[in-house]
């Protein structure tokens, strides 16, 4: 049988786009090579002529996803005012709605502590594509020193999955609920000016201001 040019091509883009979901949804051991390829209607065997191993999917298959999470991510800023595209992102991404989704969510929560326990390439490929991301949410904070944007963007993201992470985790949808409203309550206004720390860890007041009590 003869195929199209381009074919093979979008036969892996289709088990690629297939094992992203999976992956997402069962953990990294929680679906074997024969069971992604019936998913796409292909035989086991064919697996290897796309790719050289397991091991190949998955690392192709997780980088693809946290691409398509940025993708998501920018487009959701897209055309708002730059002082409030950092509020609305973490809106979105702490819904009830990504924490119900994971199959299509972000890859971190689901697939993070999987990675972890990866081979060292698949953790350098993670580690850029996590640096990107961070970059990424970097740019949302208007105002900032790139150091500032950068170290307020990491701990973001870092609260971020594991405030879903544990939202899928408890399986109360009330506390799940409680969890998902902590999570954007710790990183409420974190977009805004803030006062500099002082080596001691307090506030420096800012010049020609007077010094107030407020305990942001």
């Amino acid at each position: 049988m003869r195929y199209v040019k381009g074919h093979g091509l979008q036969t892996r883009g289709r088990i690629v786009e297939e094992a992203s979901c999976v992956l997402r949804q069962a953990g990294v051991d929680g679906v074997s090579v024969a069971d992604l390829m019936k998913l796409v209607g292909l035989t086991h065997g064919g697996f290897y002529s796309h790719f050289e191993s397991r091991e190949a999917l998955v690392i192709e298959a997780f980088a693809s996803a946290m691409d398509r999470t940025m993708v998501q991510w920018r487009s959701h800023t897209k055309g708002m005012p730059a002082d409030e595209q950092f509020d609305a992102f973490i809106e979105a991404y702490l819904r009830s709605g990504h924490r119900d989704d994971r199959a299509h969510g972000c890859v971190l929560p689901a697939l993070g502590t999987d990675i972890a326990r990866s081979s060292r390439k698949a953790r350098g490929v993670f580690a850029r594509k996590l640096d990107e991301m961070i970059g990424v949410i970097a740019g949302l904070l208007p105002g900032k020193s790139q150091k500032q944007a950068r170290q307020i963007a990491t701990g973001a993201l870092a609260t971020l999955m594991g405030s879903i992470a544990l939202a899928r985790a408890v399986g109360d949808n009330k506390l799940s609920d409680e969890i998902l409203g902590a999570g954007r309550q710790a990183l409420s206004g974190q977009s805004a000016r803030r006062k500099p720390l002082t080596a001691s860890g307090v506030r420096r007041p800012n010049k020609n201001c007077k010094e107030t009590n407020d305990h942001d």
